[in-house]
């Protein structure tokens, strides 16, 4: 797994033994940063259920202004550190141990972008959809989800809409917006 574009483009970064954290394919992360594209310039960026915080650090790479990294595992955090330290990125991020939905309100500002890759047995994706609509996304922001293709998710939920949704295999991309953004 590589950085693919940006300040830190070809960066091999660090991921764990086994399937304890499920990385997002390349060519999904690949389609999701062509997806978000000018939006990412100076951006707040929030990578939930991070991981080993690819999605984050390809933003960073690709211009974003600061990524808070957001994942319940304390050894995901262990390897994002070591990933922001490799590819010279750590002082615009800031991890944080938390549960997701339930402690959402803990996480410090608004966001222009919000990027969210749960366990695929996630069972809370309206509640997440929620919170997060209503106290972390910036009037013309987008809050993506990566899920499995199967997964129905809500078209609409806590006052966002869904406005786009691509798959790839049996992975999808669900993007979320403010009703008065998605125009």
């Amino acid at each position: 797994m590589r950085v693919i574009a940006g300040s830190a483009r070809g960066t091999k970064l660090f991921s764990p033994e086994g399937n304890a954290i499920r990385p997002t394919l390349d060519r999904v992360r690949e389609a999701l940063f062509n997806m978000l594209g000018p939006s990412l310039e100076d951006a707040r960026f929030l990578d939930l259920f991070a991981g080993t915080g690819a999605n984050g650090i390809e933003a960073l790479s690709r211009g974003a202004a600061e990524c808070v990294f957001v994942d319940l595992s304390r050894d995901a955090h262990r390897i994002q550190r070591e990933n922001l330290l490799k590819t010279r990125l750590a002082a615009d991020a800031q991890t944080l141990t938390l549960e997701l939905p339930r402690d959402i309100a803990r996480i410090p500002g608004d966001f222009d972008l919000i990027f969210a890759d749960p366990p695929y047995d996630y069972a809370h994706y309206p509640a997440l959809l929620e919170a997060a609509g209503q106290r972390l996304l910036r009037p013309g922001g987008s809050f993506v989800i990566e899920h499995q293709r199967r997964v129905e998710l809500p078209d609409n939920a806590g006052g966002l809409v869904r406005t786009k949704f691509k798959h790839y295999g049996d992975v999808a991309l669900s993007v979320y917006e403010h009703p008065e953004s998605a125009g």
